[in-house]
Parts: C-alpha cells; sequence; structure tokens
C-alpha cells in the first residue's frame, strides 16, 4: 500500500484550517499536569475567541490542583478526518465580571447545572495560546500557525 501523500498546505490558510478543525471537533482533550503523570481528560469550551479557549470547571475536581500547581496546559481537537490543532496554552482564572456573565449567559447547559453565576464551585479558566500547530491527517508533520 503506497503512504498517504498529505496535500500542501499554503501557510496563509493555516489559521481557517485550524479553525475549522476546532469548530469540527467540538470537544478537545486537556492535558495537565499532577506531580510528575500527565493527565489527559475531554472538555467542552464554554467560549473561544480565536485560538484562547474557555473552560468551567468545578473546584473539587482534582484539575483544578493541578492547575493552580502548573497552569501550563495543552489541548488536542481532532475532528473526523484526523486533523488535529494543538494549543500550548497557559490557563488563568476568569475574574472579569462582564465577560463571566456574557459566557454564563450564552451557556444554557451551564445555568441549568450551576443555577447561579455565583455558584462558588464554579471556575472558569481562560487557555492563553502560546503555540498552535496544525497538522492534517497523516502528514506526520505539523505546521505553527501565527499566533496574531
Amino acid at each position: 500500500m503506497p503512504k498517504p501523500q498529505p496535500k500542501p498546505i499554503d501557510p496563509a490558510e493555516l489559521p481557517q484550517l485550524a479553525r475549522d478543525t476546532m469548530a469540527s471537533a467540538k470537544f478537545p482533550v486537556l492535558a495537565s499536569i499532577d506531580g510528575d503523570q500527565p493527565r489527559v481528560r475531554p472538555v467542552s469550551p464554554v467560549r473561544t475567541d480565536g485560538f484562547t479557549v474557555y473552560v468551567a470547571n468545578l473546584r473539587m475536581y482534582h484539575k483544578t490542583q493541578e492547575i493552580a500547581a502548573n497552569p501550563k496546559v495543552e489541548l488536542c481537537y481532532t475532528d473526523e478526518q484526523h486533523n488535529q490543532v494543538r494549543i500550548t496554552a497557559v490557563a488563568e482564572v476568569v475574574t472579569d465580571r462582564p465577560l463571566l456573565e456574557e459566557i454564563w449567559n450564552a451557556n444554557a447547559l451551564m445555568r441549568q447545572y450551576l443555577g447561579s453565576l455565583e455558584n462558588p464551585m464554579l471556575i472558569v479558566y481562560r487557555l492563553k495560546p502560546t503555540q498552535v500547530r496544525y497538522m492534517r491527517e497523516w502528514a506526520l508533520e505539523y505546521h505553527e500557525v501565527v499566533l496574531g
């Protein structure tokens, strides 16, 4: 069987290819560090601004302790065609009230599950990208997406 030949990628198209993959994949996997042990879990972003991703969390979840100890995280989106977007980021707790209200008002499931924005269990993380990489299925080569 011949090796698949991926289509060439125009660097100018990388940001849109990455955003399209993120939109198609919907549910990325979040990696964090628990001491010296990597941990991954699927997450459901509550907002995405370009390559800055917001994730809601509950204080009782173990990833809260992991992120507090080491805020360096990575998200990996994989769509049905196996295209990937990997976002290396630093997680920070969102405290900006107007932004939290926008996120809250746009997420019916969050409102139903948590009842109130004042729920003390709620944390929203902003994952600020330091690197974004895109790989087309079977290309076996990541392309850097320039952050603007």
